[in-house]
């Protein structure tokens, strides 16, 4: 009863759950910009070894949010994450110019494994207050978006620990995946 009152309620008031995972190499800023985004501080963070998970409330949308760690060793685990994703963010640290081209590896992988074809893809580009920072074109260039066709992504620059751009891309993001959704567009696809 409690779970068909709740889907009413929903269905009325248009609230939304969305799973979305947060992915990048380490130290992109991945747990920073979660925090930040779910208690609106900055907390003192350590390379994140596992995940982290939290409900992220924005306007009617709330979002179970998996920061994923980025470490290299990590990394093959990220596959883990992807079943019944609407949605996925992928921080890149756009001062990181030694690993642009590694972030851009892994995510090609992420955003072409079956699991995430039909996931919404936002793309922060992190730490643009940064002296030397890629600007939001560079990165896009360098990750190969101007190339997807058939996709809903979205770039945006931000700075994790002040909030810039943070709120903006959710809102993309949330709008995105209503759209997606009331089009009739899964994006949740179950693995065998």
């Amino acid at each position: 009863m409690g779970q068909t009152f709740r889907k009413l309620f929903d269905s009325i008031f248009g609230n939304k759950e969305m799973r979305v995972v947060m992915l990048g190499l380490d130290a992109a800023g991945k747990t920073t910009i979660l925090y930040k985004l779910h208690i609106g501080e900055v907390l003192s963070t350590v390379p994140t070894i596992g995940f982290n998970v939290e409900k992220v409330q924005y306007k009617n949308v709330e979002f179970t949010v998996w920061d994923v760690g980025g470490q290299e060793k990590l990394r093959p685990l990220w596959r883990h994450y992807f079943n019944n994703t609407d949605g996925l963010i992928y921080v890149v640290d756009s001062c990181d110019r030694e690993r642009i081209g590694k972030a851009a590896t892994e995510f090609q992988q992420i955003i072409n494994d079956p699991l995430m074809r039909n996931s919404a893809i936002l793309v922060f580009a992190n730490k643009q207050d940064m002296k030397g920072a890629l600007g939001t074109a560079e990165v896009c260039e360098q990750l190969g978006l101007f190339n997807l066709r058939n996709r809903r992504w979205q770039i945006q620059g931000t700075c994790a620990p002040k909030g810039e751009g943070l709120y903006e891309g959710l809102d993309w993001l949330a709008t995105t995946l209503k759209q997606m959704q009331a089009a009739g567009v899964s994006t949740s696809v179950k693995s065998a």
